[in-house]
């Protein structure tokens, strides 16, 4: 099986560390130039299946105003489209409070959709 190297900058924290990942397959095989271990941990889910948190407008019954949301915590970065789709073909009712599950198990991911903002009238 023929390896490839995936060049990335680690998100986790300010460093910004150039990472390498040597990729065969659907496995990193090693990781160079982090700092620290989480560098290492991004590089080996990044190269093979990025996450990623995603902010979103939802509407709301009755009004036109959207109001905003975030999924629960990461999901696949392949699934953001399919995430906001159906995040637009839903509308919430109120009222809507920060932190309320909106929406549950977006797109199969096991994350909901919560609000990140008040909406009382």
């Amino acid at each position: 099986m023929m390896s490839m190297e995936k060049e990335l900058i680690c998100i986790n924290c300010p460093m910004g560390c150039r990472l390498t990942a040597v990729v065969e397959g659907d496995r990193v095989i090693s990781v160079s130039g982090n700092v620290c271990p989480r560098g290492d941990s991004f590089a080996r889910q990044e190269a093979v299946d990025p996450l990623r948190v995603l902010t979103s407008l939802m509407r709301i019954e009755g009004r036109e105003k959207p109001f905003s949301v975030k999924t629960s915590g990461p999901i696949p970065k392949r699934l953001l489209f399919d995430c906001t789709r159906e995040i637009m073909a839903h509308k919430a009712k109120l009222p809507v409070h920060v932190g309320d599950v909106i929406l549950h198990d977006v797109c199969g991911t096991g994350r909901d959709i919560i609000s990140t903002q008040e909406v009382l009238t």
